[in-house]
């Protein structure tokens, strides 16, 4: 099994690292293992996530809860919270989830515009669940 403990240690000894190991069919260990061998220092991130989508969901995180802050949420009452108590709610989501991905990079910062429909995303799946019969996770 390799872990950062097996890679300092083969750092130490070597200029480069060899990875021996058993390759599990299933797991790909090339996304879960990089290591940098710099002039003062190693840095090993064993991460599985190959493209920061752990990073990316923290920072969507932070956006989210500074949506709390704004303007939308002014006396406790959200807009959305009406829009819901017409029955609306699966549809404005979904609506401004086209209206953001339309704009994309055309008004404002790509990026927020990307924020701003994975929010969206997220609002649409909480009523999804909220108003039909949940999926099972394990049909994807």
């Amino acid at each position: 099994m390799v872990n950062a403990w097996s890679l300092l240690y083969d750092a130490m000894e070597d200029d480069k690292i060899v990875l021996n190991y058993d390759r599990d069919p299933v797991v790909d260990y090339d996304s879960y293992y990089s290591v940098k061998i710099g002039e003062d220092n190693i840095t090993i991130n064993t991460s599985k996530y190959k493209y920061d989508e752990d990073q990316i969901v923290k920072e969507l995180l932070e956006y989210i809860n500074n949506t709390y802050n704004q303007h939308y949420s002014s006396g406790g009452i959200q807009t959305l919270d009406l829009i819901e108590s017409c029955g609306d709610g699966e549809a404005f989501c979904r609506s401004n989830i086209l209206k953001y991905a339309s704009r994309y990079d055309k008004k404002g910062t790509a990026r927020r515009d990307i924020m701003k429909i994975l929010h969206y995303a997220v609002l649409l799946l909480h009523f999804n669940d909220k108003n039909a019969v949940r999926e099972s996770y394990e049909t994807f």
